[in-house]
């Protein structure tokens, strides 16, 4: 009976384990169901967080599951610190000792440098102790025309004078504001990158005119009663390309026009004003990445306009992103106020995601300089990608990686949201200022 009594307690107390069991099992869901973040998005490198939306724009933060740990302790500076520190001087081609020489300056017929500067290629150094990180798009002011960088690159501490392919975009100046340049915007929180469509013509077409294009297109719409002119001639031809050419040749140059500059066409207080409206909710004190988004990892974005993924931008670590985030979030503003296209369903973050871990599938060129750093590029037929990759002792890691849409390929509407299953159309979130 004794044994009997023993059986039964046992029984009643495992009956009653599986009933605490089989209580808290749903709880612990319903705990694990109200996580910040949804797992869906999320492949084995990379996760994209809620998107931030304001106007036509959303922006998806993308996290990095892991660290890159051999971008962590890497030291550098921008763009923006070196010439606001003026560690870093850019110059026409012409201004630098023994890298401008002509032939009727050997024949012994003097005449000015400045006649011999290139619309392509400026010169730059890089006194600072740290290399020097220089990103597609970057816009310098001054000389005699405001130009952007036309490729990711890396330049060495203490560097020798070098040539800096560039882009021209204020094609209706080619007289002298400064003898060095500088960085855009009034103030440090104003400095600009292109916006894409001008953004894509520099890295992707790689074509003078096109960039030419692109800006007559951004500043007329900013400025409609002040549209720019035809594009300038310089030399006699137009430029085309990022090699040099010289615009001392022959040709006539085009007085300067009030707003051929696209940089301060994009710095007028109205224009300025609209970028920042749309930007606000993306930035913290006007520049920085959310502390929220630094905790959690972010190193890039994609940015959609009209419920249209078209850009993102990564980067190696949250530190690399916070340099450059209030440039690329008011890149993405400028565009979204221009943009022709209709307002589409929201892009998704699976969208998102399929856009960045997606492999290009294109003709792949690649430079560089030994043991500094490669750049490569893959143009394939509806997107293609740049990637900057630090090659330096003790590194190896992608700096960054910069993928674009094709305009043509956008507007075909081949997109990514045709190849994610089970995708369907539906309404585009509320709009958050």
């Amino acid at each position: 009976m004794k044994n009997l009594k023993k059986i039964a307690s046992m029984l009643s107390l495992a009956v009653m384990g599986l009933a605490v069991c089989f209580h808290l099992a749903p709880i612990r869901g319903v705990q694990a169901a109200k996580g910040p973040e949804e797992p869906a998005a999320q492949s084995a490198e990379y996760r994209v967080l809620d998107p931030i939306e304001s106007g036509a724009v959303t922006l998806y933060p993308i996290a990095r599951i892991a660290a890159e740990s051999h971008a962590a302790d890497w030291r550098y500076i921008t763009l923006d610190e070196g010439l606001q520190s003026g560690k870093v001087v850019i110059t026409e081609a012409g201004k630098a000792a023994g890298l401008a020489r002509n032939r009727r300056q050997r024949d012994g017929v003097g005449e000015d440098a400045g006649a011999y500067d290139s619309v392509n290629t400026l010169v730059l150094v890089n006194n600072s102790a740290h290399p020097l990180v220089l990103l597609a798009g970057e816009i310098v002011t001054g000389g005699r025309q405001d130009r952007i960088i036309a490729k990711d690159r890396i330049v060495m501490p203490h560097s020798a004078p070098l040539d800096l392919s560039v882009f021209c975009i204020e094609p209706h100046r080619w007289t002298e504001l400064s003898d060095k340049f500088g960085s855009a915007g009034a103030v440090a929180h104003h400095s600009m990158i292109v916006e894409p469509s001008v953004r894509l013509q520099a890295m992707d077409a790689q074509n003078q005119q096109e960039v030419w294009n692109a800006v007559n297109k951004s500043v007329a719409a900013a400025h409609p009663a002040m549209a720019m002119r035809s594009t300038t001639r310089i030399g006699g031809s137009d430029v085309h390309g990022s090699g040099s050419q010289d615009a001392g040749s022959g040709g006539s140059y085009a007085e300067p026009a009030a707003t051929s500059s696209y940089a301060r066409a994009m710095a007028e207080p109205g224009q300025q004003q609209e970028i920042d409206k749309v930007a606000a909710p993306a930035l913290v004190n006007d520049s920085a990445m959310p502390e929220r988004l630094r905790k959690q990892n972010v190193v890039g974005i994609v940015a959609a306009i009209n419920g249209h993924i078209l850009w993102a931008d990564l980067f190696a670590t949250p530190e690399l992103l916070q340099a450059y985030w209030g440039k690329l979030v008011r890149s993405y503003a400028a565009e979204s106020l221009h943009d022709s296209e209709a307002l589409g369903p929201a892009a998704s973050r699976e969208e998102a995601l399929k856009f960045i871990v997606t492999v290009v599938k294109g003709e792949e060129t690649s430079e560089g300089s030994a043991g500094i750093y490669r750049y490569f590029e893959v143009q394939g037929t509806r997107d293609s990608e740049f990637t900057l990759q630090v090659t330096l002792p003790g590194t190896g890691f992608d700096l960054h990686r910069a993928r674009m849409v094709h305009e043509k390929s956008e507007k075909q509407g081949t997109l990514y949201r045709d190849t994610i299953p089970g995708y369907r159309l539906r309404p585009r979130p509320g709009v958050i200022y």
